[in-house]
């Protein structure tokens, strides 16, 4: 199944006219040598090999769920190099979360390149945990918000209003602004840079769809949110 998923993203990229945004900006500090975390929502995941130069070797975190084990599979299609576990604070994520966060910092650490989604693997959709903002302040890396939409696509029942692109058609892929993480913020200071996460990637998700003439898939509810940022 990973094969044949890998195979239909490279079909898709090969057939779609892509327009991208706000590359220039994060082109340097990706071809720069350093660390960086490249953070995209859990329901625009499948197209980034695509988007994102892959060498040298990116790291993605994927959830040991049965559905991860085939998102690893075909992303190693690509070269991607899977880490297994959630992206929850650690201490408080699912089973596996505490030792996949300590491989990415240490990826890091070493100047690798991460790739997130920071509202999985199990949701709220399009709402920004803690663990992003803490592997950046404890890194150094910057952030860098990536969304995507396609003229011709399915939007999923699931949980994370899952894109699957179709071929032959536009799309667009926007960057966002580059984000900073202060090694010595306080909690008041992780949470506000938490919530700039979250509006910035869901600014550009918008806009990528309008300018692909849907509308924008909306957030979850914040009340259902609330217990995810402590």
């Amino acid at each position: 199944m990973g094969r044949i998923i890998a195979a239909y993203i490279r079909l898709v990229h090969l057939t779609i006219r892509w327009r991208r945004v706000g590359w220039a900006e994060v082109a340097p500090l990706v071809d720069g040598g350093g660390p960086v975390i490249a953070a995209a929502w859990h329901g625009r995941l499948l197209m980034m090999p695509m988007l994102w130069p892959m060498r040298p070797v990116w790291h993605s975190l994927i959830s040991q769920h049965r559905d991860g084990t085939i998102i690893a599979r075909a992303a190693a299609s690509f070269g991607v190099q899977p880490v297994r576990g959630s992206s929850h604070r650690p201490g408080r994520q699912s089973k596996g979360g505490g030792q996949a966060f300590r491989r990415m910092l240490a990826v890091l650490r070493d100047g690798g390149r991460i790739g997130i989604t920071p509202d999985g693997p199990r949701g709220p959709r399009m709402r920004a945990q803690m663990g992003t903002i803490l592997l950046a302040r404890m890194s150094g890396a910057p952030i860098l918000p990536c969304a995507y939409a396609t003229g011709r696509c399915k939007v999923l029942r699931s949980w994370d209003r899952f894109i699957l692109p179709l071929p032959f058609c536009r799309g667009t892929v926007i960057w966002g602004r580059p984000m900073t993480v202060p090694n010595d913020a306080d909690p008041a200071r992780l949470e506000a840079l938490r919530r700039e996460l979250e509006a910035e990637l869901n600014r550009i998700a918008a806009d990528a769809d309008r300018a692909c003439g849907h509308e924008p898939i909306a957030p979850a509810p914040p009340a259902m949110a609330g217990d995810a940022h402590p």
